[in-house]
């Protein structure tokens, strides 16, 4: 039964429910009651109990869900969706690129100067590097290797990679690589990007080899940019006669 101010009326047994309301009006209609044989002090007091009790349940619990219902439709969708959390939206989306293989498109806009991925893989020695295998048998002069500034480390993103490996080279490119003092690797937007635009970076590939035409073919260039070099490798910069 619900509460009220009153005392609650407990009853368990008839001869306990006419202890609880004893008055004299009950005694004597127990006395009474003693003579017949009959019983009936305990169906008085519970019918005059429950419906003042019930009354009260109601009259309580109504306006409070009243006033719940009230303040859920005030605040409508908007208050559950706060509690949501906010959906993030792709960066970057990996797809067939008319440049080389697969590329990396931007999903968003990506504003000037924001982080757009971090360049992940396995740190290598450059010995290592020369032991393994070629990424791509069928083009060996494809490679994942990203050279760290002290020179004796790469990231090899054949292992352990993310989406990072898949940025084509560009000689007119929309961003840039900048390393950390730990050794990590972050692509940075040069510009604002729009959606839908392939990403790329300058590879500047450098080789212990001297510069041939040959050498330039093996590592062709296919950005389509106007400033395009026709290589990927950094060409060495022409001294200017005096």
């Amino acid at each position: 039964m619900p509460k009220t101010s009153s005392k609650p009326v407990k009853r368990k047994t008839p001869g306990t429910e006419a202890a609880d309301v004893a008055t004299p009006a009950t005694a004597t209609r127990a006395a009474k009651a003693g003579k017949t044989g009959t019983r009936t002090t305990a169906t008085k007091p519970a019918k005059r109990a429950m419906p003042v009790k019930a009354a009260k349940a109601k009259k309580a619990a109504t306006p409070v869900k009243a006033t719940k219902a009230r303040k859920s439709a005030k605040s409508g969708t908007a208050a559950r969706v706060a509690k949501a959390p906010a959906a993030r939206t792709a960066k970057i989306v990996v797809r067939n690129s008319p440049i080389h293989g697969r590329g990396v498109y931007a999903a968003r806009k990506i504003a000037k100067g924001e982080r757009v991925m971090e360049y992940r893989g396995e740190i290598i020695s450059w010995k290592e590097a020369d032991r393994r295998p070629p990424s791509d048998p069928n083009d060996p002069h494809h490679t994942f290797l990203f050279s760290l500034e002290d020179g004796k480390r790469v990231i090899d993103a054949s292992v352990r990679g993310n989406d990072a490996r898949w940025i084509n080279h560009s000689c007119a490119p929309n961003c840039e690589t900048e390393e950390t003092e730990e050794g990590r690797v972050f692509v940075e937007a040069l510009r604002d990007i729009a959606r839908g635009e392939e990403l790329n970076y300058d590879y500047c590939l450098v080789i212990d080899e001297k510069m041939t035409k040959k050498l330039k073919r093996q590592y062709e260039c296919r950005c389509g940019a106007k400033e395009c070099r026709g290589t990927m490798l950094a060409l060495k910069k022409k001294k200017k006669k005096k």
